[in-house]
């Protein structure tokens, strides 16, 4: 697209005030109710939608392509844009492409199967509390409790070794930074494929010898030849990061969320009932998955009144609709009995989260249990100090030091 009408353009992604807000611009164009029109990077002019009505109706809509080849879809950043190039994984088809590889994956996220690891995460997240109890404050959250237990939960219901964690919670890491040399994320891209590559090489000398996701996935899928495995390793490698990254954030936001609203960690407290309701409303509040929502018109597309021309990118931002006040009353409000169970932080339409089942019994094992375990739990340095992640695809903390 051209450039040359972009000059005066506010530039994606925009700023935020409030670490715990998305960007005030995005409020103000989804209160004036039309689409803010920005450039990206490199000139590229786009369209921003942030309205719950606006971001669901784009979402839903398979005339907006995911394929990032697509003439027109839209990168946040170099960084990103070396990271899009690589062969796709199915969150980045459209159909037929993308249902046909979804599917092979889909029995694996079954609520049911899902429920049958519940002792074990609970398991997981007793012994690391032991840990901290026997090492006492203060400890950090994120490299001591929330990336040790998300990332040991993936490796094991996968089949990836644990003694492996380190090696790719830091590649993972690395492959979403947004505003750094293209090559470090390139890099880590490919460090990670080289690692599965191997993996499910040794894997298919013996298949049977382990019951785990990866072991099932050669068996079923692999070797009868639905999908070969230069796919099984790319899809290995999406499971891993967004198995591990993505809650490891939200296990982290959502403590901060009630340590900084005390009136809501009682109500949590008092009445366990709210427990499924106050992790919705985690996800709801917090929408770490900052850059979503990427597409490019197929053809032309009236979006509740605004017209989208074919080869125009869009970015259909959930952290702005979860915060709509026509969808959601008084939306800047950390509310544990609100349970919104329509919110879109896991997106929409047929590129909803796989593994929203998942990531919602390891942050309810977790929300369940941790203020009762350690009531006194505060923050170890003043807020202020706290470093929040602006420049990763996934909104979080870089730590949070904690005491008893």
């Amino acid at each position: 697209m051209s450039t040359a009408d972009s000059l005066d353009l506010p530039v994606f992604p925009a700023q935020r005030g409030c670490p715990f807000d998305p960007p005030p611009l995005y409020g103000e164009a989804r209160d004036a109710g039309k689409p803010l029109s920005m450039q990206l990077f490199n000139g590229q002019k786009i369209w921003v939608f942030t309205s719950f009505e606006d971001v669901r109706a784009v979402l839903a809509d398979n005339r907006f392509s995911t394929v990032p080849t697509t003439p027109g879809f839209p990168m946040q950043s170099e960084a990103r844009n070396a990271v899009l190039q690589l062969p796709p994984t199915f969150i980045r088809m459209d159909p037929p492409d993308h249902g046909r590889l979804r599917r092979m994956f889909t029995k694996e996220f079954m609520v049911k199967r899902i429920d049958a690891m519940r002792p074990r995460i609970m398991a997981l997240i007793e012994d690391l509390y032991a840990q901290l109890e026997a090492k006492g404050p203060p400890f950090e959250m994120v490299e001591d409790f929330a990336l040790p237990l998300t990332s040991t939960v993936i490796s094991e219901f996968l089949g990836v070794p644990v003694s492996d964690r380190e090696f790719f919670q830091e590649q993972s890491r690395l492959k979403v930074l947004m505003d750094v040399d293209p090559i470090i994320p390139q890099e880590a891209s490919q460090k990670l494929i080289d690692y599965f590559d191997g993996l499910l090489r040794e894997k298919a000398k013996d298949p049977h010898a382990n019951d785990d996701l990866l072991s099932r996935l050669i068996i079923e899928q692999v070797q009868p030849g639905h999908l070969s495995h230069d796919d099984a390793v790319l899809h290995a490698d999406l499971l891993t990061m967004a198995g591990h990254e993505t809650t490891a954030n939200q296990i982290v936001l959502g403590t901060l969320n009630l340590l900084q609203n005390p009136d809501q960690k009682a109500l949590l407290l008092q009445d366990p009932a709210l427990l499924k309701g106050a992790v919705d409303e985690m996800l709801r509040y917090n929408s770490i998955v900052q850059f979503n929502g990427a597409r490019v018109a197929l053809e032309d597309i009236d979006v509740n009144g605004h017209l989208v021309r074919k080869g125009e990118g869009v970015f259909a931002l959930i952290a702005a609709a979860n915060r709509d006040p026509k969808a959601f009353e008084c939306p800047d409000r950390f509310d544990v009995t609100r349970a919104p169970d329509n919110h879109l932080a896991f997106s929409y339409g047929i590129h909803q989260c796989l593994g929203q089942p998942l990531a919602r019994a390891e942050l309810q094992s977790v929300f369940g249990t941790l203020f009762q375990r350690f009531p006194t739990l505060a923050l170890a340095v003043p807020f202020e100090e706290l470093e929040f992640k602006g420049d990763h695809f996934v909104y979080g903390l870089e730590a949070l030091p904690l005491t008893w």
